[in-house]
């Protein structure tokens, strides 16, 4: 019910297929595709997230949302269980994408671990456990882990504003370039 194995599940089903079906299955999914967002998840209906609703026992319709899922690359294959890495864009529910490829093999899937290794720039390599965060505190040297919010945004292109504008942007107020 949650499309990972914290959950209840709800059905067992045989798993009859190859890992050339699973190939298949997986290579179908790339590019744009619709998904509708989980039951356990923080999007809100209503002012209310979804998983509020879930654990009441409630469930709501969601609407399909497009993702674009760039690419997906299998580690290994030990059936029952695929593991595999995927390259996708912001509002994708990984979750969600392994119960669609089970539904499509026709042997149903959930998650059963995930690990995110990309968000923008920002990957493993350059992470710190929170063990190594509380060591710098300790130490006095968080500023060597901490990256400058100019820097966070230099992708971007610099804006100035007028005065009167700032104040309204600083308020949370659109702009425009006019601003």
């Amino acid at each position: 019910n949650t499309q990972d194995t914290s959950g209840e599940v709800l059905e067992e089903r045989p798993v009859a297929v190859s890992r050339v079906d699973v190939e298949a299955a997986l290579s179908r999914f790339r590019g744009n595709i619709l998904q509708v967002p989980p039951m356990y998840s923080a999007l809100k209906v209503n002012g209310r997230k979804l998983y509020e609703l879930a654990r009441e026992g409630k469930e709501v319709e969601r609407k399909a949302r497009r993702v674009r899922i760039l690419d997906v690359k299998i580690h290994w294959v030990r059936l029952p269980e695929v593991s595999f890495s995927v390259t996708c864009s912001s509002g994708t529910y990984i979750r969600t994408l392994c119960q669609d490829i089970g539904e499509k093999l026709g042997c149903g899937g959930c998650m059963k671990h995930l690990l995110r290794t990309r968000v923008d720039r920002f990957g493993l390599p350059d992470s710190l456990r929170l063990s190594q965060v509380e060591e710098l505190m300790r130490e006095g040297r968080i500023g060597e882990a901490l990256i400058p919010v100019d820097q966070v945004f230099a992708a971007y292109p610099g804006i100035r504003m007028k005065e009167k504008s700032s104040r309204l942007v600083h308020n949370g107020n659109p702009f425009s370039e006019q601003d």
